[in-house]
């Protein structure tokens, strides 16, 4: 059940009580999975802020501009074979006191800062179009421009062996640049692709398919402003960020987004009072649920039965929700490229009934 009222889902005052630094060093992350056995990088209550590093593991498509020292440390310290199932280099865990399975954690996303002016972009052989493009992979870095909020390509470059090894650091002063994108400019729109609780599952968990636990669902409005909730599946929830960008369409075709680090600053709210089956979505203006499934067609259902469950808890019938979801939802593609693939659904929050259950 979920709990609603005239804003929304019922805030909970979630007054800051303690702000918790969460560095990105070998000892708080984790690269390529999530295990309910790790022990917690920080341990937190309810309603406090982290001011935490989330790190891409693209830095090394250009090394000279997307890494610092502290990253080639992490990069030398955690052996390439100990970066497994997944790829993904995630910063936590993090305990919330009192989180039990069943529970929800709230996470307010506040604001997400770019770690450097430089990301890149990685057609990858995951990517939708990898055979119809000559089965070659090429890389595009982009520049960030904070005055117009903009991203522009610097460069590109091809690379003929697949990106196997995550972390992969190529020699790009060595590499065949050429100029890319002349004269285009895309929005920079910061957020995280992986972000979740642990699964209740022995041992680790590829944090490459996304899933009830979150992880890798690849929605860029998991931006600053926005809230998800995650449903608790283990004791503390051990919470985990990573696969930042500054940038990505939904469908995320090529295989990547933008990839770049950012410096995430969140809050984490322990909910008692409510539950939801998938990870929800709260933007200022929407409501979104995420549905994934081996097929588009899957995925689709699945985004679809959950928004239909989220508006009968405003009061609505059956019959009355699923009239309103044909019009006046979106259902659209979250993206196509990370094995499970995923849809989402989203609806306006005045579009919902005045009278909401509370």
């Amino acid at each position: 059940m979920v709990f609603m009222c005239d804003s929304g889902i019922t805030r909970l005052s979630g007054q800051p009580k303690a702000l918790h630094h969460l560095k990105a060093t070998p000892h708080n992350v984790h690269w390529g999975y999530f295990d309910a056995s790790l022990a917690p990088a920080v341990i937190i209550n309810s309603g406090d802020l982290i001011q935490a590093e989330a790190l891409t593991h693209h830095a090394g498509d250009d090394p000279n501009l997307l890494m610092d020292d502290a990253m080639h440390h992490i990069w030398k310290t955690i052996p390439e074979a100990d970066r497994t199932p997944g790829v993904h280099l995630m910063t936590g865990p993090i305990y919330i006191r009192d989180a039990k399975p069943g529970d929800m954690i709230e996470v307010r996303y506040l604001s997400m800062t770019p770690r450097f002016h430089y990301g890149s972009n990685l057609a990858a052989h995951w990517g939708q179009l990898y055979s119809e493009l000559g089965e070659r992979e090429r890389v595009t870095i982009y520049n960030l421009d904070t005055a117009t909020n903009m991203a522009h390509a610097v460069y590109a470059y091809d690379i003929k062996e697949k990106y196997l090894t995550p972390g992969r650091i190529n020699s790009c002063p060595e590499c065949d640049r050429q100029p890319a994108l002349k004269g285009v400019r895309v929005p920079v729109r910061p957020h995280l692709g992986t972000a979740g609780v642990a699964p209740d599952v022995a041992g680790r968990v590829s944090t490459v398919p996304p899933g009830l636990h979150g992880g890798n669902i690849d929605n860029w409005r998991i931006g600053s402003g926005a809230t998800m909730y995650y449903k608790v599946q283990v004791d503390g929830g051990l919470f985990s960020i990573g696969d930042p960008h500054i940038s990505q369409g939904d469908g995320e075709i090529s295989g990547t987004a933008i990839e770049a680090s950012l410096d995430v600053l969140f809050q984490v709210i322990l909910r008692k009072d409510f539950t939801f089956r998938s990870p929800l979505l709260e933007t200022p203006e929407y409501f979104i649920v995420h549905g994934f499934g081996d097929t588009l067609d899957r995925a689709a259902k699945e985004a679809s039965l959950d928004m239909l469950s989220l508006l009968k808890e405003t009061g609505l019938s059956s019959d009355e929700a699923y009239s309103l979801l044909s019009v006046s939802g979106d259902l659209g593609v979250t993206q196509v490229v990370d094995g499970v693939v995923g849809a989402h659904m989203k609806i306006r929050r005045d579009s919902l009934p005045e009278n909401r259950k509370s």
